[in-house]
């Protein structure tokens, strides 16, 4: 009987089954005294607090967001607040159409209406020739008038500008026509390059605003007594006032008080209304209607005369406010300006 070999093969022999058909020895943790490892060993728990720990991030990221957005508000909060008041404290908003060059625009287009609003047909070359440096090339040479008629106009004066973008306008100028007060549109355009002027289109002419209903006030107690007292020495200032005689001037100036004069250029006729509040104290403001004779040779009088009208001087009344103070029994002139609004 043949003896079998004592020889164990290695499992990894080529031609031997694969090494999974053999049977694995069973562990044994007692025998080796070594930890268990691989397939069948048992299976340790991680550290449950590891799986938390996006949520503090997360939580860190979100209180960050907030305190940015507290600083960005907290910091834009008085801006926008000081903005707010400078605009409700009377300062435009300003657009990005604020570049166009508004004052030379309405000097170009005042100079251009004054030429465009007076023409007559003896004169026509003339009034082209003006026209033309105002005017685009190839535009009509007296750019809508065809030559017949007439019209004088004056006293053109800036009214508003409507701004369409940063080199388009229409300005609007104020000008007197014989009896009428009108409006007169011109568009201009700007050329930012060269920094000029040039009319873009036939400008139009528009009826003025009739003027505003003026409210009745009514009138208030006048101190009579006072009155009375200032009307003689008041119509003596007039009369220095008109000739600009700086003696008798200061004879009827407060102390400390310069007074200056129409040296000449009026004469004194009289002194038509004065008017005076019934406040106490010695400091008053009265109003004084003043006629005005303009020199012409002859002597102005308050009552017409049957003479040459050539001869007379015309009249113009005014109205005064002067700052008058009473020192002892008299009374002098402290300041003189222009009056504010009628009564009645």
């Amino acid at each position: 009987m043949a003896r079998r070999a004592t020889v164990q093969r290695d499992p990894r022999i080529a031609g031997d089954p694969e090494p999974s058909a053999y049977p694995e020895a069973s562990y044994d943790p007692d025998l080796t005294g070594a930890p268990a490892r691989g397939r069948g060993a048992p299976v340790r728990s991680r550290w449950s607090g590891g799986g938390g720990r996006w949520l503090i991030w997360t939580g860190r990221a979100v209180l960050w967001a907030l305190i940015v957005v507290i600083v960005v508000n907290g910091v834009r909060a008085p801006f926008e607040r000081f903005t707010r008041q400078n605009t409700a404290g009377g300062s435009a908003p300003v657009s990005a159409d604020s570049e166009f060059p508004v004052s030379r625009a309405t000097s170009f287009a005042s100079q251009f209406a004054a030429v465009y609003l007076n023409f007559e047909a003896v004169r026509s070359q003339e009034r082209a020739a003006r026209l033309a440096p105002y005017l685009p090339d190839g535009a009509p040479p007296q750019f809508g008038w065809d030559g017949l008629g007439r019209m004088a106009a004056g006293a053109v004066q800036p009214y508003g500008t409507e701004i369409v973008d940063r080199e388009n306008a229409v300005v609007t100028l104020a000008f007197q026509s014989g009896s009428r007060r009108q409006l007169l549109s011109v568009p201009v355009f700007h050329d930012g390059e060269t920094d000029r002027f040039v009319v873009s289109g036939r400008p139009g002419i528009l009826p003025a605003p009739t003027p505003a209903n003026l409210p009745q006030v009514p009138a208030g107690e006048s101190d009579e007594a006072a009155e009375t007292e200032l009307r003689t020495p008041l119509a003596d200032f007039f009369k220095a006032y008109a000739a600009s005689d700086n003696a008798s001037l200061q004879r009827y100036a407060a102390a400390g008080v310069t007074l200056e004069g129409f040296g000449g250029a009026f004469t004194f006729v009289e002194l038509k209304n004065l008017d005076v509040p019934l406040v106490g104290g010695a400091t008053r403001d009265v109003t004084a209607t003043v006629v005005w004779g303009v020199p012409s040779g002859a002597s102005p009088s308050a009552e017409p005369t049957p003479s040459d009208p050539g001869d007379m001087s015309g009249k113009l009344e005014q109205a005064y406010l002067l700052t008058v103070v009473k020192q002892g029994d008299k009374w002098f002139v402290k300041d003189i300006r222009g009056a504010k609004r009628s009564v009645g």
